[in-house]
């Protein structure tokens, strides 16, 4: 009997799935459209630059471990991690500078010089969010979950209010911190998870937690070291991987997945299929006779996209950070333009990551490879990226000269650019939505498609667009959930996860 397992996508959630299901006895065949496996964790490399076009940053490191350890190996003999300090350097339109250090007594000490008023607020933070944390941790992100009334349990019922769901991010904030320059940096990680921080629940408050507790960490070497390590462990477990294979269309029998029907024309068989990509992509173009769920999906609102300059320059800028925030002046008007209206935001804040600062190889001599990253928002009728790129290019490098990378674009020698149309067409991701979903209402979390695919047998989904959700930690859980999944619909004697 064919017990294979093929999945379809190998984002960081499809080699998870694929390393867990390797490592309990499963034949697994992993299926990458594009020539190189990652997803969105993925890279250029062009004219002696290195950029990574995805995650920048990475939390809950030991996700990475215990994925290396379910496999019988160690993460330190095939990557290494390195603390970023500060984490993020923080900068303002009228010269206010903030370094989030990890070292506890030099981010008091910078709190204390923007806003010596807020240090027990930080400390009060702290705690709010621990307690979110506690609550949700065992409860959401680190169990399978297939809808609502697998989450109703005693526990969240009684840790219910501890959770913070009644209220938005920014009201949170603004409870326990006086300064509008740290209200922004902590209203700043809603959008980890491409939402808005006036709208989305203040549970995500916790996203902030994680990083100022667990730290944040980068792969020696770039981000992508990470997608070839975990590609690595999948072929020495025995994962057969394709890569340039497109699949056309998941072949369904009898309300049930039984293989792929690949572009070429090839037709794979297998026990179950797992999509490893935006499930609303997934159900307008892979599964047949799936229309109804496709269209509740697709009037679900999306996360914001991304508008991405790749900028090669021959000239250093001292003043750079690893991780750099360039605020705009206005953060409730940025949003509204991203969410509300649906059109680029006139004064965005800019994202440039500068990874020569810790890996010299990725730039020449004296040269820095910027990653320029703005907030869009996901394909709709208001934008036309076609026409207005260019000029929105121009805005960003405006702003960045205006607010100290003087003579940026005279010292350009090398760019590309990424609207949200090229990360649509690049990795399914549908309207360029960056993590699939938004997460704007108490319910958001709720309405991501479920790990099993409801109405059909033996389909499964992994990665951002499903449980827990986005971002390298998130999804490299979903791939453990998924196995978990997997084991329990077809249990064998000799399975051990």
């Amino acid at each position: 009997m064919n017990d294979q397992t093929i999945i379809v996508g190998a984002g960081l959630g499809g080699l998870a799935a694929a390393i867990r299901l390797a490592a309990a006895g499963y034949p697994v065949t992993l299926l990458e459209k594009n020539d190189r496996v990652g997803g969105k964790l993925n890279l250029v490399q062009e004219q002696g630059y290195t950029f990574d076009t995805g995650p920048s940053l990475l939390t809950m490191p030991w996700v990475i471990r215990e994925l290396f350890t379910a496999a019988g190996r160690r993460m330190e003999d095939y990557l290494s991690l390195d603390q970023i300090e500060p984490t993020c350097r923080y900068l303002w339109p009228d010269g206010t500078r903030f370094d989030a250090w990890q070292r506890l007594p030099q981010l008091i000490q910078e709190i204390e010089r923007v806003s010596p008023g807020d240090v027990p607020g930080f400390f009060r933070f702290l705690a709010h969010t621990a307690g979110i944390y506690d609550a949700v941790a065992d409860n959401f992100l680190l169990k399978p979950f297939d809808g609502i009334s697998e989450l109703i349990t005693p526990r969240l019922l009684r840790d219910g209010p501890r959770i913070d769901a009644l209220r938005n991010v920014d009201a949170a904030v603004r409870a326990h911190f006086r300064s509008p320059y740290l209200r922004q940096i902590f209203n700043r990680y809603a959008t980890y998870n491409g939402s808005s921080p006036y709208l989305s629940p203040a549970t995500f408050n916790v996203i902030a937690y994680i990083e100022m507790a667990e730290g944040g960490w980068y792969v020696r070497g770039g981000m992508y070291e990470l997608g070839r390590s975990l590609l690595r462990l999948a072929e020495e477990l025995g994962v057969q991987v394709r890569t340039g294979a497109a699949v056309a269309e998941v072949l369904l029998e009898g309300g049930a997945a039984r293989g792929v029907h690949l572009s070429c024309g090839e037709r794979i068989p297998a026990a179950r299929v797992i999509v490893n990509a935006d499930p609303r992509y997934a159900y307008a173009a892979l599964l047949p006779g799936q229309r109804r769920t496709a269209a509740r999906l697709a009037r679900l609102e999306p996360s914001c996209s991304g508008y991405v300059l790749f900028l090669g320059v021959d000239h250093t800028y001292p003043q750079l950070a690893h991780h750099n925030i360039f605020f705009s002046a206005d953060y409730p008007r940025e949003f509204q333009a991203i969410f509300q209206k649906g059109v680029p935001a006139v004064d965005p804040t800019v994202y440039v990551a500068a990874t020569c600062l810790g890996d010299p190889q990725h730039a020449p001599p004296g040269h820095m490879n910027l990653f320029v990253l703005v907030n869009a928002p996901a394909l709709g009728p208001r934008v036309r990226w076609g026409r207005e790129s260019a000029p929105y290019r121009d805005l960003v490098l405006a702003k960045l000269e205006r607010m100290g990378l003087s003579d940026l674009r005279s010292h350009i020698v090398y760019e590309q650019i990424w609207t949200p149309a090229d990360i649509q067409d690049r990795y399914n991701a549908a309207g360029g939505a960056i993590y699939g979903l938004a997460s704007n209402n108490p319910f958001s979390a709720f309405m991501r498609p479920p790990l099993r695919a409801h109405g059909l047998r033996d389909l499964y989904f992994v990665g951002g667009g499903t449980h827990p959700g986005g971002g390298i930690p998130l999804v490299l859980l979903s791939g453990k959930a998924i196995t978990e999944r997997v084991v329990a619909d077809a249990p064998r004697n000799t399975l051990h996860i």
